[in-house]
């Protein structure tokens, strides 16, 4: 009688299957696709690749000009890229989101001026990459190395270090550098790079190998995260296979697990098929006993799914392009982001979180390769069709988010349902552009629905037809001559400005703009002005309103007589002349007449003989006619000391 556990953690994970789903979906595109470096490490799954048109380039000089080429998931230097670029490539990025993040990490702090430290393996692919994302990075594969190195180099304890790690490094490796590091520096930045699903597989199989008496470690020799796997259960174990798929696994070792308690791990980049191979395989030829029968628990774990299943799972990791889900099966699910909102405006990271459970709905599945693409917003549209149809049963407001203008109008999400909004619901102006609610979010009443055309029809302008109807009742209820309001200016016409005052319209005539003489309304608002106002007069019974603009403590001439009166000096602006004299700016808006008589001590013909316009000169005031508004000005008084009238 044996006992067998198979790790939950066991094969891809979402950074690889992520890089062999754009293999596959280049590769169809593409009569050759080329790989700088292997897409992953496994070669079984390298073959298969390979069999679709990836071919593998090992530099960059491999690769033609002009090629489609795939990023491995270990990711590669900055420099490939450049020199990828230069050779006019078309490049598809397959690196793993959290590799992606190191290189941002390195390349920023690199450029701080902070000496960078990455823990891990020196000759591996993805440490060679992040390294050429910085300059001169230190690579230290274990605690006592880097110990070692750090006593060599002799540097000030204040020397500004930032570290890094690969991201299936061993967590205690990690753990005991980054203790050797703070100890060390006193201005050291730790940036913990160790992928959760890294640990979570580390873990898994530490506890898995400290309970098993034989423990079964499948994977490429190549691979980084499978070596950790080994070297975990050899130290818990005493009895570790490590093979690389079902060939590699003898009669004799088969034999040798009758009786034992065996446990099965494999890493990140080993396919499901060759995991479900040597489960079949130790079926067929041992018929090992297990508290549930060995290859009916693995057949369970992948089973098949549908498109179209609705599906509840809990989130494990979130990146900028996906979210990947734990389904309680072997399959490695995972939700686009473009899978998860309608709403442009949505941002992953507020809205889910590793441990989060989440619903979606299947909507591609691929057995071989053990993998299933979610929806979360198909989820959110099922259950929007039923807010969506109360909303126009009881003619309650919808809010959405304005996601794209089209001909007739705009398209609205609201509760993961599309709504289309006809150009003359939205409530803007012939003459305005539907653009500006692109990305806002709206509120509006349902008005159609055809659910067996999926189609949902909208108004804004109903609900802005109502809120002015309502705020119109309430100004008409408490307005009044002298009442002040802060209005906006609504449309222009050559007699006035038309301001909406909260639901209603009001105008202010173009003689009440200014103060000054204007030939149109535009020379003092604009459409959009928010301006304050206040009420001149009422016509309740045909609902007119007109409104002053004009302040009387902007009057100029009211500012002229608060601050002069006859017999002051005045510094005044030479405006025009006349064949009499010469009119000047006392205040803005206040002219004065300078009369010929009264610009020099000595007689002239023409006022520009002895002034020029635009010319600052001082003047007594010798006359005010209040009524006439009226100033009279003399240049000549303040020369000859006489007070001429």
């Amino acid at each position: 009688m044996s006992r067998v556990t198979v790790a939950q953690s066991a094969g891809f994970c979402f950074g690889v299957r992520r890089a062999v789903d754009l293999a596959e979906r280049e590769a169809a595109k593409h009569q050759t696709l080329y790989s700088y470096g292997e897409i992953i490490h496994n070669t079984h799954e390298t073959r298969r690749l390979e069999k679709l048109g990836v071919r593998t380039a090992e530099c960059t000089a491999d690769i033609p000009d002009g090629a489609a080429v795939l990023i491995r998931a270990h990711g590669v230097t900055r420099a490939v890229y450049e020199t990828l670029e230069a050779k006019g490539c078309t490049v598809y990025d397959a690196t793993c989101p959290f590799v992606a993040k190191i290189h941002r990490i390195v390349e920023a702090e690199s450029k701080a001026g902070r000496r960078i430290i990455i823990l891990g393996s020196k000759n591996h692919p993805e440490v060679l990459g992040i390294a050429g994302w910085c300059q001169n990075a230190a690579i230290y594969e274990s605690s006592e190395q880097l110990l070692q190195a750090l006593d060599e180099l002799g540097l000030p304890p204040e020397t500004p270090v930032s570290v890094v790690g690969q991201t299936t490094l061993n967590r205690a490796s990690w753990n005991i550098s980054v203790k050797i590091l703070k100890k060390r520096y006193t201005n050291c930045k730790i940036f913990d790079t160790i992928c959760n699903a890294t640990d979570e597989r580390q873990t898994e199989a530490r506890s898995l190998a400290g309970r098993s008496d034989c423990m079964v470690v499948i994977g490429d020799k190549k691979s980084s995260n499978t070596k950790r796997l080994y070297e975990i259960s050899a130290s818990l174990c005493p009895h570790v296979l490590h093979i690389e798929d079902a060939t590699e696994l003898g009669t004799s070792d088969i034999e040798a697990l009758r009786g034992l308690t065996v446990g099965i791990t494999a890493g990140a980049s080993t396919p499901a098929w060759i995991i479900k191979e040597v489960s079949n395989m130790m079926s067929a030829e041992t018929r090992i006993e297990t508290n549930e029968d060995f290859a009916a628990m693995l057949e369970e774990s992948f089973k098949t799914l549908n498109n179209g299943d609705k599906v509840t799972g809990t989130v494990i990791a979130v990146s900028p392009t996906e979210v990947q889900v734990d389904l309680g099966v072997k399959h490695t699910a995972y939700i686009p982001v473009s899978e998860l909102s309608d709403d442009p405006s949505y941002k992953v990271e507020e809205h889910v979180k590793p441990g989060d459970e989440i619903e979606a709905v299947v909507v591609r599945v691929n057995d071989l390769e053990g993998t299933v693409a979610l929806s979360k917003k198909r989820v959110d549209q099922l259950k929007g069709w039923e807010t969506i149809e109360a909303a126009k049963e009881e003619h309650t407001p919808v809010e959405g988010t304005i996601i794209e203008e089209n001909r007739g109008g705009i398209v609205a999400t609201a509760h993961g349902v599309r709504v289309f909004i006809p150009a003359s619901q939205t409530g803007v102006p012939k003459d305005e552009s539907m653009a500006q609610l692109v990305k806002t979010k709206q509120t509006f009443y349902i008005t159609e629905i055809n659910r067996q055309r999926k189609r949902v029809v909208g108004s804004i302008r109903q609900i802005q037809q109502e809120a002015r109807k309502a705020a119109a009742e309430k100004v008409w209820e408490t307005i009044e001559v002298g009442a002040e309001y802060e209005g906006t200016v609504k449309s222009l016409t050559s007699y006035g400005a038309f301001v909406d005052i909260g639901g209603v319209d009001g105008m202010i005539h173009i003689s009440e703009l200014s103060w000054g003489r204007i030939k149109h309304p535009s020379e003092v608002v604009s459409i959009g002005d928010h301006v304050n106002v206040y009420v001149i007069a009422l016509d309740r019974e045909n609902k007119k309103i007109s409104l002053g603009y004009k302040r009387p403590e902007d009057n100029p001439w009211n500012i002229f007589t608060t601050n002069f009166q006859v017999g002051d000096t005045a510094t005044v602006k030479i405006l025009k002349f006349m064949p009499f004299g010469a009119f000047a700016e006392i205040v803005p808006g206040v002219d004065g007449l300078i009369h010929i008589s009264q610009i020099a001590d000595h007689r002239i013909a023409k006022a520009e003989e002895a002034l020029t316009i635009g010319q600052e000169v001082e003047a007594k005031i010798i006359d005010i006619n209040d009524e006439k508004k009226k100033v009279s000005l003399s240049i000549r008084a303040l020369l000859d000391g006489t007070d001429e009238e």
